[in-house]
């Protein structure tokens, strides 16, 4: 049940906090990218089962950067990531096509079970 993982988020400690507790789990973390165009880039390059994705980023945010991924692979699954408050962007991100989203500060287990649920 083990999947490839790819994580996106401007900060390095949040790629950092996520990937530790996916490794911990079981879970492959493939690769990160610090901002929207680079996640594109990468999930062209690496084809992860799955992409745990921050909205607000600098350069390209999450949801284009989410569209950009879905033009690529429209079957894509990827995990938003977002800061209290930000429902209407959370909104437009499931609409755009994600499967799950992680409100931070995020708790491990909510993490392991939105990665299990989407790989299903």
């Amino acid at each position: 049940m083990a999947g490839k993982i790819l994580i996106v988020d401007d900060a390095a400690f949040m790629r950092m906090m996520i990937k530790d507790v996916l490794t911990k789990n079981g879970f492959e973390v493939v690769g990160e990218a610090e901002n929207g165009k680079v996640a594109i880039e990468r999930y062209n390059e690496l084809r992860p089962d799955l992409v745990i994705m921050d909205i607000t980023m600098p350069e390209m945010n999450g949801i284009d950067a989410l569209k950009g991924i879905k033009a690529l692979n429209k079957d894509a699954k990827v995990v938003m990531c977002s800061a209290m408050g930000q429902q209407a962007m959370v909104i437009e991100a499931i609409q755009a096509g994600a499967k799950d989203f992680i409100v931070k500060p995020f708790q491990a287990d909510r993490v392991c079970e939105a990665v299990r649920k989407v790989l299903g």
